[in-house]
């Protein structure tokens, strides 16, 4: 006899097989869900040897050098000395000074400064974007582990099944076309296996091109509590403003001011100081000259203008950055809930063994309680929500450390700094 459909349909949906720690969905703020100690060594350990974050480092080390040199004095002094062989011998030592009368030595400061800010920006964005790359390995790597070993449960089940259905039809059970159903159910299954044995290998290349001298043994697994989005998530301006592609874009702004200030004040000549003395004949000589650069043929107001004008090019750059930041934090907090909520609806269905399901299902077709067919599509769906729930699993790694990135936490849940 063959049970209802519907109540079969309703054996199924209480149905959870999950090869990995399963996802708890924990009703708690950022830092009590943070990632262990295993996982932030690891990340700590591949973040500061990566040769992109190194790169990013050097960088800011030279606009250190950069700011340095331009707080220095603007001018060198001049020494120079004349002797002349004549009636009267002449001998003449002098030394000039141009002196920085317009402070244009604090404006070169303030721009070299804001770069500097904008490279530090720049530096921790570098950081940011290998972590959360590296993250997003890892998560990859522990889904196509979990989605092998299904792939491996699936083509075992479709081996016995193939098995099963030849030896049944040697007993004149089943007919020639259930056994070719078998045989190419068997074939799917082991195509299956190895499209995720590549994706596995496909993952661990994702990991080895951020830590290439580290085994997948080495590799930590990411925590089993996912938590909520903590109250500053609801203040996305805020977390915005904060974030390395908006500070450097506002940095840029501060240098575009700067280098305004600059411009105006090189509109300003700096004049020279001349001081020289020596002997000529039995007479001393002590001279002091001035000169002033007149801009007269060029006053620079072009250059003036110019600046100006990058400056409000700059600005509008900057407000588009915070506008697509703002958009995207917004966008990454809602596709997190949405995975969570799926995630916890899911585990609300219910948990059991992969191999007591498929063991049921075996039961029912070898009492005739299934057909072939029946039975193979019951199979075949049961083994299919495994797959999507691995699915949403990725789905739910990856909207969190979008979220993560896009809110600029990623140092938060790690419990890192940024240091170099």
């Amino acid at each position: 006899m063959k049970i209802p459909m519907y109540r079969f349909v309703l054996f199924l949906g209480g149905f959870v097989f999950v090869s990995w720690p399963t996802l708890a969905v924990a009703d708690s703020p950022l830092g009590a869900a943070r990632a262990d100690d295993a996982l932030v060594r690891f990340v700590q350990t591949v973040v500061d040897a990566n040769p992109r974050v190194r790169a990013a480092s050097a960088g800011l080390e030279a606009s250190d050098a950069r700011r340095n040199a331009a707080s220095r004095p603007l001018y060198n002094p001049n020494v120079s000395a004349g002797a002349e062989n004549a009636e009267v011998n002449t001998y003449t030592l002098g030394i000039s000074q141009s002196l920085d009368w317009n402070d244009k030595r604090s404006a070169r400061t303030a721009i070299a400064e804001s770069n500097r800010l904008v490279v530090e920006a720049k530096y921790l964005a570098a950081r940011w974007a290998v972590a959360v790359e590296l993250l997003e390995g890892l998560s990859q790597h522990q889904t196509g582990l979990a989605r092998d070993e299904l792939a491996e449960a699936r083509q075992r089940l479709m081996n016995e099944f193939a098995t099963v259905a030849k030896r049944r039809f040697d007993a004149g059970d089943l007919n020639q076309v259930e056994v070719y159903l078998a045989s190419l159910a068997y074939t799917d299954a082991r195509i299956q296996k190895a499209t995720a044995a590549a994706a596995l290998a496909e993952a661990r290349q994702a990991i080895r091109s951020l830590s290439p001298h580290s085994t997948p043994s080495e590799w930590p697994l990411l925590p089993t509590q996912m938590p909520t989005l903590p109250d500053s998530a609801a203040r996305p301006q805020s977390l915005a403003l904060a974030l390395p592609e908006v500070l450097a874009a506002r940095r840029q702004v501060d240098v575009a001011d700067a280098t305004v200030n600059l411009r105006r004040r090189e509109q300003r000549p700096d004049p020279t100081v001349n001081m020289e003395g020596g002997k000529e004949g039995g007479d001393l000589l002590i001279g002091l000259n001035v000169t002033i650069p007149l801009f007269v043929r060029n006053r620079f107001n072009n250059e003036v203008n110019a600046a100006i004008a990058e400056r409000s090019q700059l600005e509008n750059a900057s407000d588009n950055v915070l506008q697509r930041a703002h958009a995207r934090l917004v966008s990454a907090a809602e596709r997190y809930e949405l995975a969570r909520g799926a995630w916890g609806d899911w585990e609300l269905t219910g948990q059991k063994s992969l191999e007591g399901q498929s063991d049921q299902l075996r039961k029912l077709w070898q009492a005739g309680e299934l057909s072939t067919t029946e039975y193979l599509v019951q199979l075949r769906q049961t083994l299919d929500v495994q797959e999507s729930a691995l699915d949403l699993q990725q789905v739910l790694w990856r909207a969190w450390f979008e979220w993560l990135w896009a809110s600029g936490q990623v140092d938060a849940w790690l419990g890192l700094g940024a240091t170099r």
